[in-house]
């Protein structure tokens, strides 16, 4: 008779720190970063601490919701993947049901508290985010189509529209600029982390770009996508001054030329460092959007339409 072996114990602490892991902190810092510049533009100055205080937290218990789920959905392939192995459905840390219900919870907790505390447009801006994260994203689009990241990828700019709701109880064009910057950022942003573990993404069998592409056609992209960004960040002129418009000008073109960078070394032949491209792409997305808080704050006249 064999012996059965259990699994080894864990303090309250590791357990607290597995159920923190299965939210993304990493990821849901990067939100934040676009959330509070969003709230800050939308009151064109600094709107109650308490209400940015709010909506971060209700952002946060959303984000987490959407992140713990997802990990429950794809703890499959994350055990595979090496760089998901140490997630802890991966790693058997935590039982998957205790995962689905924290996740739930969260997104329940995130609904209510934000429509005690902001309103209720913001408040079912999250829940559409998670469902859509979830049901559309991960269920749909990641494990069936090279496209999942483009269409995907829209969960991951709604809260700069959850933080224009919050100050404002509307949804105006500036906050769907801000929404369309982070929609064009994020692909070359994802597919420079995907050409890092293509091998990784091809062994689990998710057709992210550079699984289903050549390097030189995924610079392309890249390339392309980049610009795009750069020239969306400056739609927003006309609600800003020269203060943010300077930043986003000058961030942007340095942006663009480590794309073209890239793309070239690749067109060549050489030694991609993918991973510099995609840490880059974070430092340009934090300064564009920190331009934005810093001008909005400032307070200067917007440089207006020119027409």
């Amino acid at each position: 008779m064999s012996a059965v072996t259990e699994a080894p114990a864990r303090s309250p602490r590791q357990v607290v720190g597995a159920y923190v892991a299965l939210t993304k902190p990493r990821v849901i810092e990067l939100l934040l970063i676009t959330t509070i510049p969003a709230m800050l533009l939308a009151a064109r100055g600094l709107p109650p601490l308490w209400l940015i205080a709010c909506t971060l937290a209700g952002g946060t218990l959303a984000a987490g919701s959407a992140n713990a789920l997802n990990c429950y959905v794809d703890a499959d392939i994350d055990s595979i993947m090496k760089r998901t192995s140490a997630r802890p459905l991966a790693k058997d840390t935590i039982p998957p049901r205790n995962a689905l219900i924290f996740g739930i919870v969260l997104g329940i907790v995130s609904f209510g508290f934000l429509w005690l505390t902001t309103n209720l447009m913001s408040a079912v801006f999250a829940v559409a985010t998670i469902l859509f994260y979830i049901f559309v994203y991960t269920l749909v689009l990641k494990r069936r189509t090279s496209q999942n990241i483009i269409w995907g990828g829209m969960a991951g700019c709604m809260p700069v529209i959850i933080g224009w709701s919050a100050v404002t109880g509307t949804v105006a064009w500036p906050a769907l600029v801000m929404f369309g910057v982070i929609f064009f950022w994020t692909p070359p942003h994802t597919w420079a982390l995907a050409m890092k573990f293509k091998e990784d993404y091809a062994r689990a069998g998710v057709p992210m770009l550079p699984v289903v592409a050549t390097a030189q056609q995924v610079t392309r992209q890249i390339v392309i996508y980049s610009w795009i960004t750069v020239v969306c960040t400056l739609l927003l002129a006309p609600v800003t001054s020269w203060i943010y418009v300077a930043v986003a000008a000058v961030s942007g073109l340095w942006f663009a030329v480590f794309a073209h960078r890239l793309h070239g070394v690749v067109r060549r032949g050489g030694s991609t460092n993918t991973m510099k491209f995609f840490h880059l792409s974070n430092l340009y997305l934090m300064l564009v959007f920190c331009g934005l808080a810093v001008d909005a704050v400032i307070g200067l006249p917007v440089l207006g339409w020119p027409f």
